[in-house]
């Protein structure tokens, strides 16, 4: 179907068509809407008009309103202050819209598709070989499933790459220990898979690393080993292979308890752009753009300049003719761009390599294969904090263990649903404790702006008070009981009926919902999203201690409540599912 016109949309466009009538001149002017607390809507724009025109705001204001079409959807407009327009729109127009949403026949309540949708390849959830997945891992996968689910929803076609760390030093240094030092990889560790075979692999990988900064002799083998897997020696290949699969495996268990999907064929590590390497710093070389720096291949910017004072080049191959990341980043741009036909790159990154991405993205544009018709945004998130403000260790200083964190936000989710649970079996009980938990960190962290920092405290993020993805879920459940209760009444929409302002508050915030999915997804924000979710679900409340819903007036209030119930639930449940959050029909 057509998507819904928002009444935001429909009274804009009255009083832009008004403002155009009192003020030919100001024929494309933004009345500059928003919602109100004084009336639904207030119109902030006529000041700035009037200034322009050299008019008294408050006489223009006047005109404007003698010139607004009132009856379907406005009811009343009055001037406030020194020119603001405050708007009420009709009971009607507020039911009949969410009527339309709910009618909408592809169940997407009303959410246009992007009017111009392009491809975007989103580069996220990148966790290391043979290294466990910490707190620090988090993000970028919560934030990229996120995003993914948005722009696929308002119809972007979306590619997923995870590029994983699973070449380089390291794999030179680990391979060469583990040939080394056989006996640490005891027959029991070679028959074990997923976690314990990760925290094998992790464990050997810090006694290599410990040997590799304090033995020059073992880092020379080390980096010879490096040149050997580079060079394809079958059996450094064969060993090398062994360590990401069994990775893979524990990755794909760790991303399952986050009840999320990754694709075998999406992960495209460091290795996936070997071959192209070479050619890349053969093009920007040969084109300038890049020039030999002291043995390096290096790329220089006027503006990027160290605490000396001397200019802070990209390196894009080393003098020992190495590569680094920078070849392997500029390697993936040219695929994704040329192989992939991307209109938009999209990294979800820490913050802390915002200045590696900046010089990647500029280096790619002199380049030319960033032209005009493909942006490159790095989505730079900020770091995960403890209680106490600092980057969040355990108490012996070590970085927290994701399934550690998880599992201990599992278990104290499944103590808050038991202490509430009616009727439900233990096996129920822990399938909504994980829905629950694992909800509960992913909202945390979504609700949060990404480029801020926030606190990991799990018991405000299990609490049933406050932003919570909890209070949201068991807002949810609630209206499904009160639909399950309501037997032979059944939700329906009366347009003509009087709404109570508890209903009025809540049918034009539901009535946002198709706007603020857009915005989000533009936006690659979805921290508005959580924002205007949790706001319904408070005046959902709201609204349930203010309107009896089965036991009102008449029939029609009664099935027209059941219809806001109904409405409200249902854009819960598809924000929630956008933000990728379960919602359970019984808590």
């Amino acid at each position: 179907m057509a998507s819904v016109t928002s009444l935001t949309a429909s009274v804009h466009q009255r009083l832009a068509t008004a403002l155009s009538a009192a003020l030919p001149e100001a024929a494309d002017a933004d009345p500059l809407l928003r919602r109100s607390d004084r009336a639904d809507y207030q119109a902030n724009g006529i000041l700035a008009l009037a200034k322009k025109a050299k008019a008294n705001p408050r006489e223009l204001a006047g005109q404007v309103v003698d010139r607004v079409v009132t009856g379907d959807v406005i009811k009343d407009v009055e001037v406030s202050g020194p020119g603001f327009l405050n708007i009420t729109v009709t009971d009607k127009a507020i039911t009949g819209n969410l009527a339309a949403r709910a009618a909408d026949p592809d169940g997407r309540l009303g959410v246009p598709y992007a009017e111009n949708p392009g491809t975007t390849v989103i580069d996220y959830a990148q966790p290391n070989v043979a290294k466990e997945m910490h707190v620090g891992h988090l993000r970028s996968a919560v934030i990229g499933d996120s995003v993914v689910k948005l722009l696929e929803f308002t119809g972007e076609s979306v590619i997923r790459r995870h590029h994983i760390g699973d070449w380089g030093t390291q794999f030179g240094m680990l391979i060469q220990y583990l040939d080394e030092h056989p006996h640490e990889l005891d027959h029991k560790a070679a028959e074990v898979t997923g976690e314990e075979a990760m925290s094998n692999l992790d464990r050997l990988y810090k006694a290599a690393r410990r040997l590799f900064n304090s033995d020059e002799e073992f880092k020379t083998r080390s980096r010879r080993r490096v040149v050997d897997l580079q060079a394809g020696d079958p059996h450094t290949l064969a060993v090398w292979q062994k360590f990401v699969d069994e990775s893979k495996i524990y990755f794909f268990s760790v991303f399952e308890k986050l009840d999320m999907e990754i694709r075998d064929p999406d992960i495209v590590g460091e290795s996936g752009y070997n071959e192209m390497l070479q050619e890349t710093c053969r093009l920007l070389e040969e084109s300038g753009v890049a020039v030999r720096s002291e043995g390096a291949l290096c790329v220089f910017f006027d503006d990027i300049k160290g605490p000396d004072g001397n200019p802070v080049p990209l390196i894009v191959q080393k003098s020992d003719g190495g590569y680094g990341y920078a070849a392997t980043d500029l390697s993936a741009i040219r695929d994704r761009v040329f192989n992939l036909k991307a209109d938009s790159l999209l990294y979800v990154v820490d913050a802390r390599q915002s200045l590696h991405f900046r010089m990647v993205f500029e280096t790619a544009r002199r380049a030319g294969w960033l032209n005009d018709g493909v942006k490159a945004v790095q989505l730079a998130f900020g770091t995960v904090l403890g209680k106490d403000g600092k980057p969040f260790k355990t108490r012996e200083g070590e970085t927290v263990r994701l399934v550690d964190l998880l599992d201990e936000a599992i278990e104290r989710a499944c103590a808050v649903v038991r202490e509430k649970a009616q009727e439900l079996s233990e096996e129920e009980i822990a399938e909504r404790g994980a829905q629950v938990g694992i909800g509960a960190v992913k909202y945390a962290d979504l609700s949060t702006s990404a480029s801020r920092d926030y606190k990991f405290d799990l018991d405000q993020m299990v609490s049933l008070n406050g932003d919570t993805s909890v209070y949201l879920q068991y807002a949810y459940a609630r209206i499904r009981s009160i639909l399950r209760k309501a037997g032979e009444a059944r939700p329906a929409a009366h347009p003509e009926l009087e709404l109570a302002g508890a209903e009025r508050a809540l049918g034009l915030h539901a009535d946002q919902f198709a706007e603020t999915v857009t915005e989000a997804a533009r936006e690659y924000a979805p921290h508005k999203l959580a924002a205007y979710l949790y706001q319904l679900a408070s005046l959902y409340t709201s609204f349930y201690d203010k309107c009896p819903v089965l036991k009102a007036g008449t029939p029609e209030q009664v099935e027209n409540r059941l219809f806001l119930c109904d409405i409200t639930a249902r854009t819960l449940h598809e924000g929630m599912a956008l933000l990728g959050i379960r919602t359970p029909e019984r808590l």
